[in-house]
């Protein structure tokens, strides 16, 4: 059967996502302006950072304002969540569907140990029953499609994960498996193994999302190629590299210039503030920095007065004497 276009719609569960190129759950990164940020530039849908279901169920304020926090724009839109409770994941999800998700992503992949610790993440592997409960318990709280990102399995030659995704698949009534097919114990070394992600494609009915090593849009091409998935979740390769979905979804060809750079993180720092305020930005945007940096060939201790600076003001007069022609107002 000949593999659709990246550019072609698919539909997870009943919801429609315009393209076959997603943003990944980026921990610690993927609040709403990062994923707007994706989906401005391409993206068919954008999965949000980690969040942790007790935080959710239990009301942690910080978490309610920031993490579940969906801007208009980004639908449709996958919230994250982990946790190895089913009646905690049933709460916190139902407060997500409240929130405005159109979709529940649930992590049994993270290889983090403080994850891992409480039963939830890639440790959901070592209990099939139980993460086959929880995902169960995700849809029934929410009623909305749940999709599960997990890995192969915990150590190589393991299969405890592609296993797991079957499972979740027949039993389980998830709508789509995120499927990054490396080990647990690799982390991100190692290549992933894209027969083994076919293989899973030829098995389940519902979409399988391939995951893993795409730090280019050419490598996410050939992952898509050689897993005959349904679509491909882009993580690394999009931090400070918004322009990896135009590539793929054929709207560009050409390296972003200078000016578009600039523009960029211009732009984020306005969303910066905005979500944080203008103190907490000046501290939380400083990961973001090299990113952008690198490619207009800032490094060393130029780089480091923009990790030094006080202000997303004074980064913004740095960035002005970079490009004196950019404008302020080049926010896209």
């Amino acid at each position: 059967m000949t593999q659709a276009p990246l550019t072609s719609p698919f539909r997870i569960g009943p919801i429609e996502v315009h393209n076959r190129v997603l943003l990944a759950p980026l921990a610690g990164i993927g609040n709403w302006f990062v994923r707007l940020q994706a989906r401005r530039h391409g993206a068919g849908l954008a999965v949000s950072e980690m969040v942790s279901s007790f935080a959710v169920s239990h009301g942690n304020e910080r978490t309610l304002r920031e993490m579940l926090r969906i801007h208009p724009d980004e639908h449709p839109v996958s919230m994250q969540l982990f946790g190895a409770d089913p009646e905690v994941m049933r709460a916190a999800s139902a407060a997500v569907a409240d929130a405005g998700a159109d979709l529940i992503d649930l992590n049994m992949g993270c290889p983090v140990p403080k994850v891992c610790k409480t039963g939830a993440g890639a440790a959901l592997l070592r209990d099939p029953e139980l993460a086959l409960a929880v995902a169960r318990a995700a849809h029934e709280g929410s009623g909305l499609p749940v999709t599960v990102k997990l890995r192969s399995g915990l150590t190589p030659g393991d299969r405890s994960g592609f296993e797991l995704a079957l499972r979740l698949a027949r039993e389980a009534g998830v709508a789509a498996i995120a499927f990054h097919p490396r080990p647990v114990a690799a982390h991100h070394t190692g290549h992933p193994d894209y027969a083994l992600a076919a293989e899973l494609v030829d098995l389940v009915e519902v979409p399988v999302i391939i995951s893993g090593g795409l730090r280019s849009a050419e490598a996410a091409r050939r992952a898509y190629a050689e897993s005959r998935a349904d679509a491909v979740m882009v993580a690394r390769g999009a931090l400070g590299s918004p322009w990896v979905f135009e590539e793929l979804t054929g709207r560009r060809s050409a390296p972003p210039t200078r000016e578009e750079i600039i523009a960029e993180l211009l732009w984020v720092l306005d969303r910066g503030e905005e979500h944080w305020g203008p103190e907490r930005a000046s501290r939380n945007l400083r990961k973001f920095y090299p990113w952008y940096l690198e490619q207009l060939g800032i490094t060393g201790p130029e780089a480091d007065a923009y990790q030094r600076s006080a202000s997303a003001d004074e980064v913004r007069r740095m960035l002005d004497g970079i490009s004196p022609e950019t404008a302020r107002s080049a926010s896209l």
